[in-house]
């Protein structure tokens, strides 16, 4: 399994009531944390929903680790955490019972779900308030036996749509720290649906950014902070010519503003340390850099403005 995609899209289109909500979606996802982006009415939620199976695509289909979701949603299904963005408990229940309950719908006996839901409520934070009733919970708490009933039944992908939404400082940080572990520890692949950009940057390797119901940007969040290097800013004792002929040979852009002043985009392989190598060399002192490498805002942001995703460097 771990050789396959966590999900592949194939020309998936959803339409509702004849308007396009997603549209030819292709595209193949493999990270441990998947981040999924985009402004409201993106088709975010939309798409989370049509791979659980609860819209029907008009048109292509989707896959999760190789299973068709026309075909054999079944199965998708079983191998699905969810964590919604919207609350749906059943009153009158207190959380072991409520957890348990899910369990037993996702697939496992009776007396497997009452052990589970005793342990994903301990692991979640819960365990000492497991036994009060849903409705005398803070939101906070009700946020994680959402995480808990998600988890319970042990699945490989978890779904988690929206989930500090409404959180103060502290609950945030916890949860940020539980879907960390859960990714480090428990081994499960994660789709994070957020409008937060620091939830996915702190929680993800990978991401996809929808507009319009379009794909506009997929990215490793990694390989796109060491390509995409927002310009250095140089300042040097001496007039910078020397060093701004050495670091072009080197593969870097530069461009020189008023003899003492450059701006760089690096190149790849060069490291700010052979800059200074560089400059000693030339017999010129650097006096100040700034340097700073794309943060998830500026990929998003560069998203939003080129509609396709293309990330363009200008000096």
């Amino acid at each position: 399994m771990d050789t396959q995609p966590v999900i592949e899209l194939q020309g998936l289109e959803v339409r509702f009531c004849g308007r396009v909500i997603l549209d030819n979606l292709t595209r193949s996802v493999s990270g441990q944390a998947i981040g999924l982006l985009g402004p409201n009415g993106a088709g975010k939620s939309t798409l989370i929903n049509t791979l659980l199976g609860f819209y029907q695509p008009s048109r292509g289909t989707a896959r999760i680790f190789g299973h068709d979701i026309r075909m054999d949603l079944r199965r998708v299904r079983s191998l699905i955490g969810y964590m919604p963005e919207n609350e749906a408990f059943i009153a009158g229940m207190n959380a072991v019972e409520f957890v348990r309950y899910m369990g037993e719908l996702s697939g496992l006996p009776p007396d497997a779900a009452l052990e589970r839901a005793h342990q994903a409520l301990y692991y979640v934070g819960l365990g000492e308030a497991r036994y009060r009733k849903l409705e005398e919970y803070s939101y906070g708490m009700r946020q994680l036996v959402r995480l808990a009933q998600a988890i319970v039944h042990g699945p490989t992908l978890l779904f988690l749509d929206e989930p500090t939404n409404g959180l103060d400082p502290a609950a945030r940080r916890r949860m940020i720290r539980l879907i960390r572990d859960i990714r480090k520890r428990a081994g499960l692949r994660i789709v994070l649906c957020s409008h937060l950009l620091r939830d996915v940057e702190e929680c993800c390797e990978e991401v996809l950014i929808l507009k319009k119901g379009r794909i506009v940007h997929h990215a490793n969040l990694e390989e796109e902070r060491r390509l995409n290097r927002k310009f250095i800013e140089l300042e040097t004792d001496i007039d910078g010519t020397p060093l701004v002929e050495a670091a072009q040979e080197l593969g870097c852009e530069c461009a020189l503003a008023g003899g003492r002043r450059i701006k760089m985009v690096l190149n790849q392989q060069v490291e700010i340390r052979r800059l200074y190598e560089l400059a000693a060399g030339c017999g010129i002192q650097i006096q100040k850099l700034n340097y700073k490498r794309d943060s998830l805002e500026d990929i998003f942001l560069k998203a939003m403005e080129n509609g396709n995703g293309s990330l363009q460097t200008r000096l």
